[in-house]
């Protein structure tokens, strides 16, 4: 092979290994980010668990601020995924596909290991206005809001953005007391308590 051919093929070996490098990092810091929080964990941890350099750290995220958006934006795309995955089983359901959502909610609540969401996490680590954690958190939760509120509305709710926003109370409540209560504890009905939540509320 020639010398210009060991180039190319070094040059593309390169290329080749920093996405990798990027989505080994960026899997390594989702599991610590969710399971112990973004601030209680530092770059070393994270690039000595992932098997890499600070250095190739710093190539693919800039900051760890930037690290902990993406991992946040990796989590926002999962979330809306399961949301419209629930949506998608029941076409035209709109109080289905909400009770749907929550069912799973309620099962996942009661593993162990869970905390909650990432989202309202961060959201409570980061509270000063601008952050990139907190930026992509609060458009997590403001979309979700104006769900909420719409698929409200196609309930025939007598006030569809109370509705919409007692589901988001509901939710967050889910996310919070199985985090102090674990398995067997109220965020496992969640789902029941939004259906009732929906027939008091619907138009008769």
């Amino acid at each position: 092979m020639s010398a210009d051919k060991n180039i190319d093929a070094n040059i593309s070996d390169s290329h080749a290994a920093a996405p990798k490098a990027a989505e080994k990092i960026l899997g390594v810091a989702r599991e610590l980010f969710y399971r112990e929080g973004i601030r209680a964990i530092g770059v070393d941890e994270i690039v000595r668990k992932a098997g890499v350099t600070k250095p190739s750290l710093y190539r693919s995220f800039p900051s760890k601020d930037e690290l902990a958006a993406s991992y946040l934006r990796q989590y926002d795309r999962d979330f809306w995924a399961r949301f419209d995955e629930s949506v998608k089983r029941h076409p035209g359901d709109a109080r289905r596909q909400i009770v749907d959502f929550l069912e799973g909610v309620g099962q996942r609540s009661q593993k162990k290991g869970y905390r909650g969401c990432g989202m309202t996490n961060a959201a409570v680590e980061y509270p000063e206005e601008g952050h990139p954690a907190r930026t992509v958190s609060e458009d997590n939760k403001k979309e979700l809001r104006r769900r909420l509120r719409a698929m409200a509305a196609e309930m025939g709710a007598r006030d569809p953005d109370v509705l919409g926003d007692g589901l988001l109370l509901l939710i967050e409540g889910a996310y919070i007391s199985a985090q102090l209560f674990g398995p067997g504890g109220p965020s496992k009905v969640v789902a029941r308590n939004a259906d009732l939540l929906i027939g008091a509320s619907v138009k008769n």
